[in-house]
């Protein structure tokens, strides 16, 4: 398992307000107020990835400021860029003022005030989303681009935002499943992909090192096979061309991330091992094999049978019928 989890409901009635202002004291330091202070509700799953942060935070409505004191008192040099998952926000931060609802994303720089405040303060109008704090050292773009990008609503439902968005919701899905020592691997994929994104926003691309540009584009890469892995035609010529890319430069970088495996191989795998967890799920039971087949990309079942068999040593059908027939 990776992260902590934190519950108010933990502490008692009377201490909870104040636990979660030290709790969010850690990553985002500020002077918190709410209404339901007298009787708190959050929870907090954190992830310490290396150097980054990533947390899921559900709290009651409250009021976050960084005021100009607490800036002057103590500041970690770190941006803050949070994904909204339910509920809204509202946020005032370099002069600029914005609302969010579900799936937009800001960023917050904690070397200037900001206020973030509930956009519905009704009983119950529980607010849930994912943070990522990270150095503003990390992010290897110039400050006075990345001001641009301060306080604004960044759209997180298509493109390099998406799957941003898509990848740390993954990460506190996967959290339990997921080991220590993955960590700081993981920080590298979540500042690769933020900073992609960022210099897309920002149209400065060419800032970014090749090698945060190539695990970025790795990353997208292996995002749009997963998507498409029912589709028979797909091909590296097919990625390539779907990522303007080359098909040298595509089996490089992803070569460099899979340890060597070539797409192809790496397509054939993930196609197989999703057929093979599919045949033995009892609710796919009266699913068809070659229709099972079909759905990962295999529309020929002699295709099929022979590349299971050489990749787990039995048949499709020998499979299913063991997997379902339980413990004998």
């Amino acid at each position: 398992m990776i992260g902590t989890v934190f519950r108010t409901d933990d502490v008692p009635v009377g201490d909870r307000f104040d636990y979660w202002q030290e709790l969010v004291a850690r990553t985002r330091s500020s002077a918190l107020v709410s209404e339901h202070a007298d009787d708190f509700w959050a929870e907090q799953r954190l992830m310490e990835l290396g150097p980054v942060a990533v947390s899921r935070m559900s709290f009651l409505p409250t009021r976050y400021r960084r005021t100009e004191k607490l800036v002057r008192q103590a500041d970690p040099e770190f941006y803050h860029l949070t994904l909204l998952i339910e509920g809204g926000l509202a946020l005032d931060h370099v002069g600029r003022a914005s609302t969010f609802t579900s799936r937009d994303l800001h960023l917050a720089d904690s070397s200037r005030p900001y206020d973030v405040r509930s956009a519905d303060d009704r009983q119950g109008g529980i607010v849930t989303g994912m943070a990522v704090d990270f150095p503003k050292a990390l992010l290897p773009l110039p400050p006075h681009r990345v001001r641009e990008l301060l306080g604004r609503r960044l759209p997180g439902l298509e493109g390099v935002g998406a799957l941003l968005a898509d990848f740390v919701v993954g990460l506190d899905r996967q959290a339990d499943t997921l080991q220590p020592s993955d960590g700081p691997r993981l920080g590298t994929v979540v500042l690769d992909l933020m900073s992609a994104w960022f210099a897309q926003l920002l149209e400065s691309e060419a800032a970014l090192s090749p090698e945060t540009r190539g695990r970025a584009t790795a990353e997208r890469v292996q995002a749009f096979i997963r998507q498409n892995l029912h589709d028979p035609d797909l091909s590296p010529p097919v990625i390539a061309a779907a990522h303007n890319i080359s098909l040298s430069y595509l089996h490089r970088i992803f070569q460099e991330r899979t340890n060597g495996e070539p797409v192809a191989a790496w397509i054939r795998r993930r196609r197989l091992e999703n057929a093979h967890r599919d045949l033995a799920d009892a609710s796919l039971a009266a699913t068809p094999i070659h229709t099972i087949a079909a759905r990962w990309g295999y529309p020929r079942p002699s295709d099929f049978t022979r590349a299971f068999r050489a990749a787990y040593g039995t048949s499709p059908r020998e499979h299913r019928q063991r997997a379902l027939a339980g413990p004998q």
